[in-house]
């Protein structure tokens, strides 16, 4: 092991962080940015983007190279080309689709561009330098696996040695990409697919069949279990309790159309206590195991250590002193909220390392409930302090997934932080702009059929309950959440207890609670592509295992790259 993660730094002729190499991922991030901002505002996921950027610059390098007689396209400045793309697509985390859009509900209006670019960078700026902090003691010393960081690095080798498999998964990739954005073309200009329906009535509960291939794709990325619980999430919410609440005259449906709009209003609130619930109860066990292994950390009495702390620090600053001016946040607010941040992402790093999964939703939670407490009835304060511990949890899971990969293949880590550094400003110029092209009036888009943007309704109720209280709140719908909520714990505790088979038919509590908030024909479709994803699975094990993801990835990025044209063209 140790020999495989020294070689290729010790190779004279490696070339790693090149201009080359750092163009490209900022391209390639600039290009994969805008797909997670779409995805995000649809379905409230977004996509790691590492194994994409690894593929699409290999298919355009080793050819090029080849044809001009350029240096040769080295591993290691792969592995900086998605260093920087990754985390210029993960900068969604920094707030985009969940407490920025939330923000801009409840003002009436977007942050301009640059303020908007400015806040963006500053929190996902401070999860590089608490990620850099940390890689010492979860990357080098824990052992924590770091799934995606693991998988990335296993590509990156196995596209370096088996040059033709690499090309057929590459092939997969744009052949997928392609198709999607010649479907939604032809589903636009030239023949309407029709939504499958069973009838009227159904439709006005949103159960249709969505022909998505992004939803689709997503499916078959997430897994038969989170398909399951959004299946089940769907039967209940927009099966059970809508006509209920409907035949109640808890809420009346428009004559035509659909009724998500009337309906995601009283539904939303159950569904927000399903996830909150059993994302915090998820939290505090991951809490409760973080602190048996100890708080992570890094040598200041070393130079390399100082200079992480020194970064930490201005970071920190730029956080505080964009809270004060940008959003009017009390000083003291705004210097809680920084090691608030860095404990808290210190936690979903380590989940992150465990699990492959960083918990931004429930350490957004956390915050949101912390500042309910230090600041009770101040929504603005509660949603962009725990913007600042979402947007670091975020980058920083992202940084050390990347830092484990660049370990595994002997890459520098100092270097991966520039290119990170890079792919931040990248990914918040682009996706700002992006999220301001696709969201001109938030008032009026968000919270629809269109762009139903379910983190903005989770992370709005919650801001609102914890700032007016609860007597703003309907008291059919507190029932419901009175119900709603234990089953969050119930289902949190349950799953740990439960592994492998066992536990893919149990359906977690934040996927069913996701379900109130989209309407049910996205959840049908995500459940269905991630059935067509299980059966594939048994019947080519070989073929899924090698190309199913590239395929998933480009059905993901062809829809969602042609959305955000299609809506910057109207």
């Amino acid at each position: 092991m140790g020999d495989r993660r020294t070689s290729a730094a010790a190779d004279p002729a490696q070339r790693e962080l090149t201009p080359r190499a750092l163009l490209t991922g900022m391209a390639l991030g600039a290009l994969l940015a805008p797909c997670n901002v779409y995805s995000g505002l649809k379905i409230g996921w977004s996509f790691n983007m590492s194994i994409t950027a690894l593929l699409l610059a290999y298919a355009f390098w080793i050819p090029l190279c080849r044809w001009l007689g350029l240096a040769r396209w080295d591993q290691l400045e792969s592995n900086i080309n998605q260093t920087t793309a990754s985390s210029a697509a993960s900068i969604i985390s920094g707030g985009l689709v969940a407490p920025i859009p939330a923000l801009a509900l409840m003002t009436g209006e977007n942050m301009p561009w640059l303020s908007l670019v400015g806040w963006v960078f500053a929190v996902s700026f401070l999860g590089i330098w608490v990620g850099w902090y940390l890689r010492d003691r979860l990357v080098v010393q824990s052992g924590l696996s770091f799934p995606a960081g693991v998988a990335t690095a296993e590509t990156l080798r196995d596209i370096f040695s088996h040059g033709r498999a690499a090309a057929r998964r590459v092939a997969t990739l744009l052949g997928s990409l392609g198709g999607a954005a010649l479907f939604n073309a032809v589903d636009d200009f030239v023949w309407r697919i029709p939504r499958w329906a069973p009838n009227l009535g159904a439709q006005k509960f949103t159960f249709s069949l969505d022909p998505s291939l992004l939803l689709l794709g997503f499916g078959s990325i997430i897994g038969l279990r989170a398909g399951l619980g959004l299946l089940v999430g769907a039967l209940v919410a927009w099966g059970l309790l809508a006509p209920w609440a409907v035949s109640v005259n808890i809420v009346s449906l428009p004559s035509t159309g659909s009724g998500f709009q009337a309906l995601v209003g009283w539904l939303l609130w159950p569904g927000v206590a399903m996830m909150v619930t059993a994302s915090l109860t998820s939290f505090v066990a991951a809490l409760r195991l973080s602190g048996r292994r100890g708080v992570p950390g890094t040598d200041i009495s070393h130079p390399a250590g100082r200079s992480r702390l020194a970064g930490l620090a201005l970071a920190a600053v730029l956080v505080v002193a964009l809270q004060i001016a940008l959003f009017d946040i009390h000083w003291s607010m705004a210097v809680v909220a920084v090691p608030m941040a860095f404990v808290l992402a210190t936690v979903a790093s380590r989940v992150a390392g465990e699990t492959g999964i960083p918990p931004i939703g429930a350490i957004g939670k956390v915050s949101q409930l912390s500042f309910g407490v230090l600041a009770p009835g101040q929504a603005v304060t509660n949603l962009m302090t725990a913007n600042v511990a979402g947007g670091a949890a975020g980058q920083s899971a992202d940084l050390l997934n990347d830092l484990k990969a660049g370990y595994e293949v002997g890459a520098s880590p100092a270097r991966q932080i520039v290119a990170q550094c890079f792919g931040v400003l990248t990914g918040s110029l682009v996706g700002s702009w992006v999220y301001l092209q696709i969201i001109a009036d938030p008032v009026t888009q968000l919270l629809t059929p269109e762009w139903p943007a379910p983190a903005v309704a989770t992370w709005k109720a919650v801001a609102e309950t914890l700032s007016g209280g609860l007597g703003g709140i309907p008291e059919s719908a507190l029932v419901a959440m009175c119900i709603s909520a234990p089953i969050g714990v119930f289902l949190a505790l349950l799953e740990r207890r439960l592994n492998g088979r066992a536990l893919v038919w149990l359906p977690s509590g934040a996927t069913v609670g996701l379900a109130f908030v989209v309407p049910a024909s996205t959840s049908l479709t995500l459940f269905l592509g991630a059935f067509m994803a299980a059966v594939l699975h048994k019947v080519a094990p070989a073929w899924s295992a090698r190309f199913l993801l590239s395929a998933a990835a480009g059905l993901v990025a062809g829809e969602s790259l042609y959305g955000v044209v299609a809506v910057w063209w109207a």
